[in-house]
């Protein structure tokens, strides 16, 4: 199994998708767009994941790269590569279908509640997730349904916060692969970055890990296998 993973800024954290990648053997092809532009092909990977950065989908001035990166996340869907878009990922993959970025109008922070849709309920991938469960969130803007696409979840904050196209082309905007070991360290690295989000959360934080975190590194882990089962 071959899978191309695009980082999208300097400090980029695997987490659950990275423990099921390597339970799964998968040889890895690492990107890193922001600092020279290169981009995987689609001839040379089984799958393609994208990850988060903390620019918007259309912020092409400071980072170029995105409109292509758009269009090849679009072209493996098309090959009937699977494909992954994680937060900012999954802006990236709603513009590749003609979506419409919201830049600014929906901001959410923290180990939130999601919502499957029916759609969602009964998905080959998400399916594996109760009806409700928690993940962590970390964005501000969002996206129209690509047409065509099927709505897998949603929140209170965002109402896109998952899709699928076709076989295994996956959007969500929530972060599953961000288990606590991960958040503990964006808190670390980011904590006037976490404050400006939401005052007072770095307070909050360990309370909040010790109530919801094991809930949900345990639905980032199964939500990254069934995605890996998929490829």
């Amino acid at each position: 199994m071959r899978v191309a993973i695009v980082e999208n800024t300097k400090v980029t954290h695997h987490g659950q998708v990275g423990v099921a990648l390597h339970e799964a053997a998968a040889r890895i092809g690492l990107y890193k767009p922001w600092a020279d532009g290169q981009l995987p092909d689609p001839a040379d990977y089984d799958a393609l994941v994208v990850f988060g950065g903390e620019q918007h989908a259309r912020a092409d001035d400071s980072h170029p790269y995105l409109p292509e990166l758009a269009r090849r996340m679009r072209a493996f869907s098309g090959a009937d590569r699977a494909v992954l878009g994680i937060c900012l990922g999954s802006q990236l993959l709603a513009r590749g279908f003609g979506a419409e970025n919201r830049i600014g109008t929906a901001p959410e922070f923290g180990w939130c509640s999601v919502e499957l849709t029916p759609e969602g309920a009964a998905d080959p991938v998400l399916g594996c997730l109760p009806e409700r469960f928690i993940s962590f969130q970390w964005h501000s803007d969002t996206f129209t349904l690509p047409e065509g696409a099927l709505h897998l979840a949603r929140s209170a904050g965002a109402t896109q916060q998952a899709f699928r196209l076709g076989r295994a082309t996956y959007a969500t905007q929530f972060h599953f692969e961000a288990h606590r070991g991960v958040v503990a360290d964006w808190a670390r690295g980011f904590p006037a970055v976490m404050e400006g989000m939401s005052p007072g959360w770095l307070d909050r934080h360990p309370q909040e890990a010790a109530r919801v975190g094991v809930e949900a590194d345990r639905n980032g882990l199964m939500l990254a296998r069934a995605f890996v089962a998929r490829i």
